[in-house]
């Protein structure tokens, strides 16, 4: 019995990524050779960019595995369950991948202001990475409005929480409190949760106005950046009241 090939990698993901021929020619070697070790690696990337593009685009919850591992071109209907797990862990490597990139320049940057207590750099090197990474990116980008989803979520927000230990975030961390030496605990704390929503949902709105191919004029990801280092600086140089 004649068995029918795999169909290869959906259309859309090459449309959307523009993946030059060359590259689309190895992602259906990978679906046709799926044990190879090159095989596995190239699967688990086509699968992670469909299932970003699919989150940011649908919702989380609205998508399903198999929905996932279709829109990556791969025939196993259990490919996510077999190269991640779970939709959780297929998550978490999403906020790998990404933090990944965003600490290569976060470690640049802390490294070369050093034991500053300028709270301005300090606030740089919490926004930048994130901004330039997803500048770095060839568009249209899905992080950021992913990223969205997963902070409003309880479950999805501990995975996040719990990856964010590298050791350059905690240096930011621990800058950002040596900078701000008047404020309470609990209120540096207050304002730490305030940043973060604020970087994260602004991100996601830009985001989401260059899917719709709509930006702010004259907008790009390092204006984003700046103006986001202008309000956080901001935010936590306000006074307390009491």
């Amino acid at each position: 019995m004649t068995r029918k090939p795999r169909s290869p990698p959906h259309p859309l993901i090459w449309l959307r990524y523009g993946i030059p021929a060359g590259v689309r020619q190895e992602a259906r070697d990978s679906v046709s050779q799926p044990s190879s070790p090159e095989g596995k690696g190239q699967a688990r990337t086509l699968i992670l960019d469909a299932a970003e593009w699919l989150f940011a685009e649908h919702g989380i919850s609205s998508v399903s595995n198999r929905q996932i591992g279709a829109a990556a071109g791969q025939g196993n209907t259990s490919a996510v369950g077999y190269h991640f797990g779970s939709k959780d862990e297929l998550i978490r490597a999403l906020i790998r991948r990404f933090d990944g990139e965003a600490e290569v320049l976060r470690t640049a940057m802390v490294n070369q202001i050093g034991d500053s207590a300028e709270l301005r750099e300090w606030v740089r090197c919490l926004v930048f990475p994130y901004t330039e990474t997803l500048a770095a990116r060839r568009p249209p980008t899905w992080y950021a409005r992913l990223n969205a989803q997963i902070m409003a979520d309880p479950v999805l927000r501990n995975i996040q929480l719990e990856e964010a230990v590298s050791a350059s975030l905690q240096q930011v961390i621990r800058g950002l409190e040596v900078s701000t030496p008047k404020l309470p605990a609990t209120v540096l704390r207050e304002r730490e949760l305030m940043a973060g929503h604020i970087l994260i949902q602004t991100c996601a709105d830009f985001e989401r106005g260059l899917a719709d191919a709509a930006p702010a004029s004259g907008k790009t990801w390092r204006k984003v950046g700046s103006g986001l280092v202008d309000a956080l600086v901001g935010l936590w140089s306000a006074p307390v009241s009491r």
